[in-house]
């Protein structure tokens, strides 16, 4: 990656539980990433003033009640929409990764974030799938080669043009793309279907392509 600093990047999570110190040493052990992980209603609050000084976000919540900015709210939840929607006017990067792509199911706007319009909760845990690299030249699966991990998949619909898939598995209770990559208005994203626990956090290909993609979205590479 090119620069001498870290990469500031949010995880901002919230409404699905997760393990606590593998995600953590997850993120630790990525080089060059400076993480910052956070429930979504800090992220929101932004008490630090931190939220527009991340170059990248990576949502890994869950929430489906819709954002709702009214008074009738906790004022720590009443900008919710509003710093959502605020995605794409600048260039900071957007990472969306496993259950964040099923946030907000009932939301157009998460829709077109992810790519994805149809995005039901068809799940299976536990299982062991080969990942296959579609597109060996972009920067985030570059030198990445085909790899097995176990993790939970997703039965959703499949990202629409004009996303451009990067890694698709043949798994039978799976959507077949796994990594695809887009852009929200001014901002890249990259989602990511895999990472639900340690067996994916620890995998030497998963890590890769996360840090390449956050990279990417951050337009480090």
């Amino acid at each position: 990656m090119q620069g001498d600093e870290p990469i500031r990047v949010a995880v901002v999570t919230g409404c699905h539980p997760f393990d606590v110190r593998a995600f953590t040493r997850l993120f630790r052990e990525l080089p060059g990433i400076d993480a910052y992980i956070q429930h979504l209603d800090d992220f929101v609050a932004d008490v630090g003033r931190a939220r527009d000084w991340y170059q990248a976000v990576v949502f890994y919540h869950f929430h489906q009640e819709l954002p709702d900015d009214t008074a009738q709210n906790p004022w720590w939840r009443r900008g919710v929409r509003a710093s959502l929607e605020r995605l794409g006017t600048t260039e900071q990067g957007i990472v969306v990764l496993h259950h964040g792509l099923v946030a907000y199911r009932g939301w157009p706007f998460w829709s077109e974030v992810v790519g994805i319009k149809e995005r039901g909760t068809g799940f299976t845990p536990d299982q062991e799938i080969q990942v296959q690299v579609v597109d060996s030249q972009h920067p985030i699966t570059a030198g990445v080669r085909d790899w097995r991990m176990v993790d939970e998949v997703y039965t959703i619909g499949e990202p629409d043009r004009p996303s451009h898939v990067l890694l698709a598995t043949d798994h039978p209770a799976s959507m077949r793309a796994l990594a695809w990559v887009r852009h929200f208005g001014r901002a890249r994203v990259f989602c990511y279907q895999s990472g639900h626990g340690d067996p994916a956090f620890s995998s030497p290909g998963f890590r890769q392509v996360l840090l390449n993609g956050i990279a990417w979205v951050a337009h480090v590479i």
